[in-house]
């Protein structure tokens, strides 16, 4: 009876559909051009309205809207309409006979609309739906909810924050049931997003693969469609590149859609799941740039700063923080912490607009959650605000969210935030809290505890009774919570992603070991998907660690095809850094080689330039990506693309070029790339100018005892192509020393540095036959890996071998020796000092 029935009312609703296809007042309604238009034909016809024109008549009211301008919309009076009243009663009762498509419709339209999810209209069209999708998923006869319409409403459904209902649930369930016959991009991109919270692992993976197979497929797309994609990644919390890549291309395809909207939006998903992109921020820069006097109004104003304010020039950045403090007052809370946000990427520390949005910020105090209050503090203390008022009330609410905080994240933020206040005095209530967390916290909580209470303790902001006591035993228990949940930990994939934000000082002195034993145990568990992460953990760890490079040597090896491109140059990083060569060293870089050569059009400049820095710290000088390099128009796409880029990410590429360019002038002048860099050079000696420290002066009144006098040696010394020495002397063939003055070896003083100009008139004419130029080194610990080997890492070895062909002997003092107990008298010194300098064993 019931299977019947539901034939019965299907039958129903498509005899009345056909009947009103011909209808005189739906082609009215269609017609109109005005919501009063809409208003007058229901006013009039009310008792001739089915649930047809009941449908039509809410979605037109939508669509007119929709074609408006943002700010010209008059959705508010829409709703109070008493004509819009008699459509939400008349759809209410008439719900039962309508079709699919027309519920979907109406619900969706009434929510663009912003008629709250609990009007009663918004409930019923819900559960109506719901019963028709129930029958969709258990009965054997059942009218199919059509793609674009369960689309539609799931998308409705995560309009109303449903998104772990079991309505959901069922919509997921109808989604992996068909999704092999979906083949529309737009309707899978929307189901993606509403469904992103209630999937499993491997149907996450099946949606991927079909999203990237439509990508593939279509030729023109919609960027929205790709903004959407963007979102579901974000929701699931995946860096997944291959889509990313796709979506970036579409992105830069449409750049007629873009507006500051979109533009910004698809700025904060890049920065979540932690990707960009030049050739977009390049893009957006010039959109933006060419529309900067369109955006007056606060809402676009402060989408305008968060995208275009870092990576602005000069005369647009005054101009964005000119603006920025005039409509400080309009701001909401919202785009007031947008704007706080957008000046500590800037390194903004302008006085004047941060004195304004410190006074907007105690007018919007009270809205502002938690972790908002969290971000605030955060972002006026790096600013270095002036406004002690506002630190005491950010204080007090810090204080007041401690107090009845019960989830360790918050606790921990809160906690670590405290700990960047100026001058505050540290409660007990504090330690005690933090106490009371300790044993529900992951490494990233406990982390940003023990930050804090080694600062407090450093500064001395512990002043009751017994507190070092206190917070000793609270370091302790901290350190007891850490190890246990290493030592608990069975999941690599897991573990990576809690340690992705730990560092510092208790990372580097307590977990380093028994996180890397850890890793160790759990070494079956590295996969293709995880050696990014490991790498970066062992690069941060600073330790060589054999049976770990080793094990992510061949699965990269084994899995080069399935690593992101861009992602390789950080396993590369790793081995080069730490001058580590896997057992199968050559085939290891032959392979990531051979396949970023023939990929090195999908990877961005600055890129192609870590890259080809890496490889040539390991000694690897492929002439395709040299070549390509020191081109004329790479250099000046890469010159582009740095105007756009962050200024850590600026100053590390410029550096990596210059260094590249010194390894192959060097070691590869069949190249015939000539030495281009020293304007840089001279830029970044001059700006970086440091006194000489007291060991380098002590080293050196030793060598001056040692030699003989001053005359025979120089301190801090500048060769060509820019390496700095700590000391120089000249040995002649029977190993006395020569004085330059005596000699007169070519050297210009520079402000207490020595500079060599020319090393070959040097070598020819300088030196006396058999001499021996002699560079003497002091290495501090960032030399060495902090394992036990204490080996030297990369750069310090090119370094040695950079110097070497420019002719001198190179002598290393590791600290590690020189500080040693061995070496604890002045005498010892001048002996050990003086078997380094003269070779004696």
């Amino acid at each position: 009876m019931l299977c019947l029935r539901q034939v019965c009312l299907f039958t129903l609703r498509r005899s009345q559909a056909r009947t009103l296809c011909s209808d005189l007042l739906l082609s009215q309604i269609n017609g109109c051009t005005h919501e009063d238009e809409v208003f007058s034909l229901v006013g009039r016809n009310k008792a001739r309205l089915s649930e047809k024109h009941v449908g039509i008549a809410l979605n037109m009211l939508w669509q007119l809207q929709k074609d408006r301008p943002f700010l010209l919309r008059t959705s508010d009076y829409v709703r109070n309409h008493s004509q819009f009243l008699t459509l939400c009663i008349l759809a209410e009762n008439k719900v039962e006979h309508m079709e699919d498509e027309v519920i979907v419709d109406t619900l969706y339209s009434i929510l663009r609309l912003n008629v709250e999810d609990h009007v009663s209209l918004a409930k019923v069209l819900v559960t109506e739906a719901w019963k028709r999708l129930e029958r969709q998923v258990f009965s054997y006869i059942y009218i199919l909810l059509s793609m674009p319409a369960l689309s539609k409403f799931a998308l409705c459904l995560y309009k109303q924050h449903r998104n772990f209902s079991p309505l959901i649930g069922q919509v997921a369930h109808v989604v992996d049931m068909k999704l092999d016959s979906i083949q529309d991009i737009r309707i899978l991109s929307v189901l993606m997003v509403s469904i992103s919270d209630v999937i499993t692992e491997s149907f996450r993976d099946r949606l991927l693969h079909k999203a990237e197979q439509l990508l593939e497929e279509k030729n023109e797309l919609h960027f929205n469609y790709a903004r959407r994609i963007l979102q579901f990644l974000q929701n699931i919390k995946l860096r997944y590149h291959p889509l990313l890549e796709k979506c970036n291309r579409i992105f830069l395809e449409s750049a007629s859609y873009l507006d500051i909207h979109s533009i910004s939006h698809i700025f904060g998903l890049y920065e979540q799941l932690g990707f960009d992109s030049a050739e977009f921020r390049l893009l957006a820069k010039q959109l933006l740039s060419e529309t900067i006097d369109d955006y007056c109004d606060p809402e676009t104003f402060a989408k305008l700063f968060f995208a275009l304010g870092p990576m602005a020039g000069s005369k647009v950045r005054e101009r964005l923080l000119e603006t920025a403090a005039h409509m400080a007052e309009e701001f909401s809370s919202h785009q007031v912490l947008m704007i706080l946000k957008t000046m500590q990427k800037m390194k903004c520390r302008n006085s004047h607009l941060l004195k304004k949005m410190a006074s907007a910020v105690h007018k919007h105090l009270d809205r502002y959650h938690v972790l908002q209050v969290v971000k605030l503090t955060h972002y006026l203390v790096v600013l270095q605000c002036q406004d002690l008022e506002l630190f005491a009330k950010l204080k007090m609410l810090l204080l007041g969210y401690l107090k009845s905080s019960v989830t360790p994240a918050d606790t921990a933020a809160i906690i670590r935030v405290l700990a960047m206040l100026p001058s505050f005095p540290v409660e007990e209530m504090i330690i005690n809290k933090a106490a009371a967390v300790l044993p529900q916290c992951g490494l990233h909580h406990l982390n940003c505890i023990a930050a804090a209470l080694v600062k407090w303790n450093h500064h001395g902001q512990l002043h009751w009774q017994n507190s070092s006591e206190l917070c000793a035993k609270l370091l302790q228990k901290l350190n007891d919570c850490g190890f246990q949940r290493l030592q608990k930990a069975n999941n690599l994939n897991g573990l990576l992603e809690e340690l992705t934000h730990v560092n510092g000082e208790w990372f580097e002195e307590v977990l380093n070991e028994e996180t890397l034993a850890t890793c160790q145990h759990l070494i079956d568990q590295i996969t293709w998907a995880n050696v990014v992460p490991l790498s970066f953990l062992l690069l941060k760890s600073d330790h060589r660690c054999p049976a770990l490079f080793d094990r992510i040597a061949s699965v990269t090896v084994a899995n080069i095809d399935k690593i992101p491109l861009s992602e390789i140059y950080f396993i590369l990083f790793l081995f080069s850094a730490l001058n580590y060569d896997p057992p199968d060293n050559e085939e290891f870089f032959k392979t990531c080689i051979q396949h970023l050569t023939s990929n090195l059009s999908r990877l961005e400049t600055s890129h192609v330039v870590l890259l080809a820095h890496a490889l040539a710290v390991a000694g690897y000088f492929p002439p395709v990506l040299i070549t390509t390099i020191f081109d004329v128009s790479f250099l000046s796409k890469l010159d582009a693309q740095l105007t756009v880029l962050p200024d850590m990410v600026k100053q590390r590429v410029h550096s990596s070029l210059m260094k590249l360019n010194r390894a192959v002038c060097l070691e590869c002048p069949e190249f015939h790339i000539p030495w281009f860099h020293e304007p840089y050079c001279q830029r970044v000696f001059h700006n970086s100018m440091s006194r000489i420290n007291p060991q380098r002066q002590h080293i050196h009144r030793m060598l001056t005892e040692i030699l003989g006098g001053s005359h025979y040696s120089r301190i801090s010394v500048l060769t060509p192509y820019y390496y700095e020495i700590d000391f120089e002397c000249v040995l002649d063939v029977n190993k006395k020393p020569l004085s330059y003055m005596v000699q007169n070896i070519p050297l210009d003083g520079v402000g207490g540095i020595h500079l060599r100009h020319n090393i070959k008139d040097e070598e020819t004419k300088a030196l006396p036959p058999g001499a021996q130029r002699i560079a003497l080194e002091f290495l501090d610990s960032k030399a060495f890996s902090k394992d036990y080997s204490r080996h030297l890492k990369g750069e310090a070895a090119v370094r040695k071998r950079h110097l070497e062909m420019l002719g001198y002997r190179v002598v290393q003092i590791p600290h590690f020796e020189w500080n040693s107990m061995v070496l604890s008298t002045k005498g010892e010194q001048l002996e050990y000092l003086r078997q380094q300098l003269y070779g004696i064993q």
